[in-house]
């Protein structure tokens, strides 16, 4: 194994680096590559990239041209879905068919791009005051800085850069060192599709290169997925260095069922956003709040019985519904959330601590495990668990479930299911959450609406994608213009505040 995955900067693949570290494939616990991790001096080679002339025309460039390229780039991920299905699910775990369903979601991302025009628009009053016309442009930013998790290695970057790219800035970007590879594919079809070279810059690595990212005077603007704890670091680092940051982070999003709901379809819709991707997705449902003990209960039963059925396998295993988790650390991590959920009184309905891939015994499998009698003052329901354990929190009351909802840290989603539109009214009005679903279990909102949460699910004003994006990318001018007639001059002196 002599593969070493580097940077991609000026157009150019380079792999200089003093420090590296490993990539695995999760299905069978295989080292499969190196990864070349950037010290300060290579960011700062991106960063020069970025800021280059060469850059800058593309910030000056009409929106044609931006959208010629937005448009191939579109194409050529159609084209290359298979290919990139591929990458993705060797280095992270997912399904062949997850990873196309996450390429589908960043195509829709790139989509909404090409809008750029449309929401950048300024405005215009025409003589606010003596003939002075007053407007307001958006342009960009400058450089911007995208740090990026592993769970989605392509749908977030592309949904983050697309539309940064499409207002015309730059872009250096710190993929997750767990899955490097398909950053590279991505820069490669940027540059198929004809962005210019230093437009689009990667940096592979660690911490350092965070920090070299958000302190670097250069970089106007940082976007960050990834955990809370980091994603609080980045937010409060960035800003410190005078940059305009969007930090979007962890989630234990709760799904309440009514007893009047469809239990059937509430039964499928927990246990396919509960364990798709192995639960590695901020959106996951996190915490079934059924309301009634009957309601409970019979819940109880149909989940067992569906959950049961879920095959684990391999990425490139066709009849898997899900596969491992991304590292031997998240596999500790999320046997460890068991082991002390069980210590602090749950009851286990399903223990998947013993699981083992009959083909691949070292890779980093959880079979789904399931609790009942959560409480909220246990571990498992104040931290998010990020692999296949979910739990059922028992309530009485829509009041006491909305109490519960909200009484989380995390406000990512919260989701609903019910046949009566007045609770369905009240619950969406009294949730404190960014995204809420009402019988639609992941209420993840399509790339033209904002996406983001509320409360320690996100840090700074903005929205990772959705109209909101366009103006995190941009700055905004307002120009007070008068053009007197030829040889004419009304500009004598004045010394008094005037408004007409």
């Amino acid at each position: 194994m002599n593969n070493m995955i580097g940077h991609f900067i000026s157009g150019q693949h380079i792999t200089q680096t003093q420090n590296s570290g490993p990539v695995f494939n999760p299905s069978t616990g295989e080292e499969i590559a190196r990864c070349a991790y950037a010290d300060v001096a290579v960011v700062d080679q991106a960063v020069q990239a970025a800021t280059s002339t060469n850059a800058k025309k593309w910030a000056k460039a009409s929106h044609a041209t931006r959208l010629q390229v937005l448009f191939k780039l579109r194409e050529l991920m159609i084209a290359k879905t298979d290919e990139l299905a591929e990458i993705i699910g060797r280095e992270h775990g997912k399904t062949i068919a997850d990873a196309k369903g996450e390429i589908g979601r960043a195509i829709e991302g790139i989509e909404f791009a090409c809008n750029a025009p449309q929401v950048t628009k300024g405005e215009y009053a025409r003589n606010v005051a003596g003939d002075i016309d007053v407007f307001s442009v958006r342009v960009p930013v400058g450089v911007v800085g995208c740090i990026t998790p592993f769970n989605f290695p392509i749908m977030i970057p592309a949904v983050m850069m697309a539309m940064a790219v499409s207002v015309g800035n730059s872009i250096v970007w710190k993929p997750s060192e767990k899955v490097p590879s398909a950053a590279l594919f991505f820069a490669d079809l940027w540059k198929e599709a004809g962005l210019p070279d230093d437009v689009f810059n990667i940096v592979q690595g660690d911490k350092v290169a965070v920090d070299a990212i958000l302190e670097h005077p250069d970089i106007a603007a940082v976007s960050f997925v990834g955990s809370t704890h980091i994603g609080e670091y980045v937010y409060q680092k960035g800003t410190s260095h005078n940059k305009r940051v969007a930090s979007f982070t962890g989630g234990k999003n709760h799904m309440v069922v009514m007893p009047d709901a469809d239990l059937e379809a509430a039964a499928n819709a927990f246990v396919s956003a509960g364990f798709g991707s192995a639960s590695q997705r901020c959106m996951a449902v996190s915490l079934l709040v059924p309301v009634g003990e009957e309601t409970a209960n019979q819940l109880r039963t149909l989940i067992i019985e569906k959950t049961k059925a879920l095959k684990i396998g391999a990425y490139n295993d066709p009849t898997a519904d899900f596969g491992a988790v991304i590292s031997a650390q998240s596999q500790q991590s999320v046997l460890k959330a068991i082991d002390q959920c069980v210590a602090d009184g749950a009851e286990l309905l399903l223990d998947g601590r013993a699981y083992e891939h009959p083909q691949y015994k070292n890779g980093y499998y959880i079979g789904p495990t399931l609790f009942d009698y959560i409480s909220t003052d246990m571990d498992f329901y104040k931290q998010e668990v990020f692999g296949p354990a979910r739990g059922i929190l028992r309530v009485n009351t829509l009041d006491e479930a909305i109490l519960v909802t909200n009484s989380h840290e995390f406000g990512n989603g919260s989701v609903i299911f019910t046949r009566d539109g007045k609770t369905a009214h009240r619950f969406f009005m009294e949730i404190e959450s960014g995204m809420i679903g009402v019988n639609v279990p992941v209420p993840l909102p399509v790339s033209y609406f904002n996406f983001g949460g509320l409360r320690r699910s996100k840090f700074g004003e903005s929205h990772l994608y959705g109209p909101d994006a366009a103006r995190f990318y941009t700055k905004l001018k307002t120009v007070s213009q008068k053009w007197p007639e030829p040889e004419e001059s009304d500009q004598a002196i004045s010394l008094a505040f005037k408004i007409t």
